[in-house]
């Protein structure tokens, strides 16, 4: 019967534990990698999720220009001077004024034509001898932004006339009270033969137009 030399069985047993060891560091490797894997493969679905949105939205700002007469009473204004009462007097244009009118506007202007202005002509024939003269107050009233600037007393012919300037993105509020009140008068005209000039048949129906425009 033959002898195993414990030599050979030490030998068996080293190479057995070391193909055990090769075995767990084999199996120890796969499990490193499998968890790698996955841990990969869940940060990829991670950074993959949609977790935001967005959408377009479009915001027009209309251009704006209104312009508006407001009175408490009514915009049909009656102008005539008073007649004398003793004789070698001349008539009297004291009383020939109004102010019960004023006037609103609204306006949103643009980049290219950054302001605006009111404009006022006469449409008909002012009588021989006299001028119509309007003013526009400054402003006042409940409303915002860059509201014009009066040009002061202004004689009213039939081209228009500036009677408000540098009017920007503003509203003056609506109704009476806000805005610029507008005060009338007629007086004689300065010249040599203007009472001469005077003449009852002429005396006139005329139309007062104002207009928000842009400035060119």
């Amino acid at each position: 019967m033959n002898q195993v030399s414990p030599y050979s069985i030490l030998i068996n047993k080293i190479a057995f534990l070391h193909c055990i060891i090769g075995k767990f560091f084999k199996m120890r490797r796969k499990i490193i990698l499998s968890v790698g894997a996955i841990l990969f493969v869940g940060i990829v679905i991670t950074s993959g999720q949609k977790n935001n949105g967005s959408h377009s939205i479009t915001i027009a700002i209309p251009e704006v220009a209104l312009l508006d007469l407001e009175s408490s009473s009514t915009t049909s204004l009656n102008l005539s001077p008073t007649a004398p009462n003793e004789a070698g007097n001349a008539i009297s244009f004291s009383d020939a004024t109004n102010n019960d009118i004023w006037l609103n506007y609204s306006s949103v202007v643009g980049t290219t034509k950054p302001t605006r202005k009111v404009t006022a002509l006469v449409e008909g024939d002012i009588p021989g001898g006299i001028k119509v003269n309007v003013t526009a107050s400054p402003y006042s009233g409940n409303g915002g932004g860059k509201t014009g600037i009066s040009t002061g007393q202004v004689a009213l012919s039939n081209s228009p006339q500036d009677i408000i300037a540098q009017i920007g993105s503003c509203y003056t509020g609506d109704g009476v009270n806000n805005g610029h009140k507008l005060t009338y008068s007629v007086e004689l005209l300065n010249e040599a033969g203007s009472y001469a000039n005077l003449n009852f048949d002429n005396s006139a129906y005329l139309s007062v137009t104002y207009t928000l425009t842009d400035v060119n």
